[in-house]
Parts: C-alpha cells; sequence; structure tokens
C-alpha cells in the first residue's frame, strides 16, 4: 500500500471524503493539493485537519511550476486525481474553466508524475500508482435498457463529459505511451453529506428546507444511478491497493432512480422530519422547468469488473443513505451557510 499519497481536489465533495477515509483507516501520509475554488469547502475537512498525517497544499493543476515542486518536495508514491471542474449547468456556461482544468490541469499532472515516477528507484516505480477519477458521463446517454461497461465507447454530450473524456483519453495514452502506471475510474452520481449544493440531491434538500421552489428539469423523468460517497472512495481505495495498471473500473451504486422519484423521496423525507410550518407536503414545491440542453436521458453502470477484480461492492442501502443525508444537511446549518456565500441556488446553463 502507498505511504504517501496526493489527492488532488481533496476539499471536494469525493475528495474531502477520501482524504477522510484515508487518515481513519489508513496508515499512508495524506497530501492534499487544492486551488479552493469556489465548491471547495475546508469545513468539510475538519475531522482531519490537524491530523499528523494530514497535509494541505494550496495549488493549481493548471500550475506545471507547482506541480513540478510538490511532487520534488513531497515524494508521494500514489496519486489520486480528483482536482476538476464538475458541474454539467456551469460548463454550458462557461466551458473554457473545464477544458482547461480538465483537460491542461490533467495533462500538466501526468507530466509532473511522469517525470517524477522516471527517477524514483525500481521498488518505488514498481509500487506507483496514478488513479484517473471520472464520470460514467463520458459514455453519453442510454435507453431504456442496458448498462455501461468498462469497453463502453465514449460519446459525450455536455462541455463537461467531453472535458472528463479528454482527460480519460489522456490518462490512458500516458499508460500506454510511456508506461505510467495509471488506473482509470468511472463513477455514477456520487451524494452524501458534505456536497456542495449545485447538484440534485443537495439543491432539492437545501431548497426544501428554505422553502424555495424545487426546479425539476423537463419530464423529470431522466434516470442517474446513484452512489453513496463512502462506497466510491472504498472502490478508490481498492483500485489503489488492487488495480492492475492500463485497466479500468466501473463504479456504481445499482440504485437507479428518476430525477423526479429522488426528487418525491426528499419531500417525503422532509414532511416526516422538518414538516412545513403550514403542515403542506414539501412536494407542494415542485416546479417543471424548461430542460437542460441535450440532457442525458439515462446513465446506469455494470460494475461487475470492480466486483471481480477488486472485491468491491455497494454497501449503502439508497433510501437510508438518503435520509441520512437530509438529517445531516439539517444538522448542519453553518456548514451549509459557508457553502452557499449568499447563494438561492439559482440555476446556471441557460445562455445557449
Amino acid at each position: 500500500m502507498a505511504e504517501r499519497i496526493l489527492v488532488t481536489g481533496g476539499a471536494g465533495f469525493i475528495g474531502s471524503a477520501l482524504c477522510r477515509h484515508l487518515i481513519a483507516h489508513g496508515s499512508a501520509t495524506v497530501v492534499n493539493l487544492d486551488k479552493l475554488t469556489y465548491a471547495a469547502n475546508p469545513q468539510s475537512l475538519a475531522p482531519v485537519a490537524g491530523h499528523n498525517r494530514y497535509h494541505f497544499e494550496k495549488a493549481d493543476i493548471c500550475d506545471a511550476a507547482a506541480l513540478r515542486r510538490i511532487f520534488t518536495e513531497l515524494r508521494p508514491d500514489a496519486v489520486i486525481h480528483l482536482a476538476a471542474e464538475s458541474h454539467v449547468d456551469r460548463s454550458i456556461d462557461g466551458p473554457a474553466a473545464f477544458i482547461e482544468t480538465n483537460v491542461v490541469g490533467s495533462y500538466n499532472l501526468l507530466e509532473a508524475a511522469r517525470e517524477h515516477w522516471r527517477v524514483l528507484d525500481e521498488a518505488t516505480r514498481g509500487r506507483f500508482r496514478f488513479i484517473h477519477v471520472s464520470t460514467d458521463e463520458v459514455y453519453g446517454s442510454l435507453g431504456d435498457k442496458g448498462l455501461f461497461h468498462e469497453d463502453t465507447p465514449y460519446q459525450p454530450n455536455s462541455p463537461y463529459s467531453a472535458s472528463k473524456a479528454a482527460g480519460d483519453h489522456l490518462a490512458r495514452a500516458w499508460h500506454h505511451t510511456y508506461g505510467l502506471p495509471v488506473i482509470v475510474t468511472n463513477c455514477s452520481n456520487n451524494y452524501a453529506p458534505y456536497q456542495f449544493p449545485e447538484t440534485l440531491i443537495p439543491v432539492m434538500i437545501t431548497s426544501a428546507i428554505a422553502g424555495r421552489r424545487l426546479p425539476v428539469y423537463g419530464s423529470g423523468l431522466q434516470r442517474r444511478d446513484w452512489l453513496h460517497v463512502e462506497d466510491h472512495v472504498l472502490g478508490l481505495c481498492l483500485a489503489l491497493e488492487k488495480g492492475k495498471p492500463g485497466a479500468k473500473y466501473n463504479f456504481g451504486g445499482g440504485a437507479e432512480r428518476s430525477n423526479l422519484e429522488v426528487v418525491r423521496a426528499i419531500c417525503a423525507i422532509l414532511d416526516r422530519l422538518r414538516p412545513a410550518a403550514d403542515r403542506q407536503p414539501h412536494e407542494r414545491l415542485i416546479e417543471f422547468v424548461a430542460d437542460r440542453p441535450g440532457h442525458d436521458q439515462r446513465y446506469a453502470i455494470d460494475a461487475s469488473l470492480a466486483q471481480r477484480e477488486l472485491g468491491w461492492r455497494p454497501r449503502a442501502n439508497f433510501e437510508s443513505g438518503l435520509e441520512a443525508t437530509v438529517r445531516w444537511y439539517l444538522d448542519n446549518p453553518a456548514w451549509l451557510e459557508r457553502a452557499n456565500g449568499g447563494r438561492q441556488g439559482e440555476r446556471l446553463g441557460l445562455k445557449v
């Protein structure tokens, strides 16, 4: 197992969960490299911030000189690359930042890792791993049946998914051309506490708590597979420990639901835990709005390869996991205030 792990994007939702998991369940030193953009929240790292195995580096993966310095000084023997611009609606309004971070930044990180890896001693070179973390959105949209497999052809349909697909291809090429021991992972939609309120589940929870409308895109019948973030980070750790260089692993929660089903489930939970002052059901706040441009209809993951080769399988039950997530947002208004920064969950992705 790695002794010093560099996590990029470790102040984000998945990255902070990974840092907390690595400190709680491992012995490695964790170096968190994060630019601290709008979606980062240092409060999510409060449980590990003072730990002697946790180290923070404020840096941008687009800064090649900073990356070279960090690799030289901190000498990681594994990289788990999570730093990314990740919100589809934002990519529609402003794709340039997604190309810069997800493509150019990933290139810079791969090059810095390759330069570092080349000069390691033979034993350390053999242990080194680069885990490139990506999304199921690179595969495009499924029909009513079928699942995404590791060999499903890429067909990204948004600027976000196209930028992530480019990063995946770069990572694969750096393995096949240069021998860098890269593993690519693709996951379905993550959810859990600590998620920045711009994606479906935290937006609907926080808007319903505040009594704001709940905007459901189009018919709300778009389907997604939901993966608890703790299950995802366990998969990443298993990929680091057991994964084969050059391999690709899909992680999915086996919890496919329509967006409308998810919103209604959140409303029902809040009706029990935090009834509205007028005792009216939270579903009354649902408002169907114009669909997202190019909105993919369905994603669903086949995670059987990860189950066979890594011994991984999702453990969380979606219904209980969703209720625990709602409870967490109700119990942590200070975290939410820091994350929102005065925003009111306004919609993006309409500038087309």
